[in-house]
């Protein structure tokens, strides 16, 4: 996908609406119209797509603090389009979650779940990620109903089918341990024979 450079839209957003006017008004309606329609175009998909692509890019990067200045000049990310703002808010709580700000990465997480994420592989990362959170604050029941959510997702990209392993595997060995947890405790509870009378002089 094409992606502007947020500052050079900034510029083709002033120059259609401010230069595009004052041609209008100094040579005429046709001299002018074109840049103000360019500008108007350029400020829709500005309010409509925000800086999301590129802050997604920076954040792969592990550009943390980069990332969250471009989303910073989003105008409103209520006004987003819904795909968008579902992106907003993930990348807001990966960052968080990278600065080990867990309340705050959950808070983002759940607005993105409320927007309903487009496919199946960002809402299998949402439902892994919330799955994670849950898990470390020792809320397994929850963390399950992620994953079980998680596993509904036709997961096609390796980076998440990766993830979802690692998950599976954190879940399969709490079990096992939940288990032998278990059976140890009923075999401290069982008997180890008849217990002998003391003989009586």
């Amino acid at each position: 996908m094409l992606t502007i450079n947020i500052y050079l839209k900034f510029a083709l957003i002033a120059i259609g609406l401010i230069g595009g006017t004052a041609l209008w008004i100094a040579l005429g309606v046709w001299y002018g119209i074109w840049f103000v329609l360019m500008g108007i175009i350029m400020l829709v998909t500005y309010i409509l797509l925000g800086t999301v692509q590129s802050a997604a890019v920076m954040m792969q990067n592990a550009d943390f603090d980069g990332s969250e200045k471009r989303l910073n000049l989003t105008l409103n990310p209520k006004w987003l389009y819904a795909t968008n703002r579902a992106y907003y808010y993930m990348i807001k709580g990966s960052i968080a979650l990278a600065r080990k700000d867990v309340e705050e990465g959950e808070m983002w997480l759940r607005k993105a779940e409320e927007v309903d994420v487009p496919t199946d592989n960002e809402k299998a990362m949402l439902q892994l990620q919330l799955a994670n959170i849950a898990a470390s604050k020792g809320k397994w029941k929850q963390a399950e109903q992620h994953f079980r959510t998680a596993k509904q997702c036709k997961i096609t990209e390796p980076n998440v089918k990766e993830q979802f392993k690692q998950f599976e595997k954190a879940f399969s060995n709490r079990g096992q341990m939940k288990h032998a947890q278990m059976g140890g405790k009923g075999s401290a509870m069982r008997p180890g024979g008849k217990r002998r009378r003391p003989k009586i002089r």
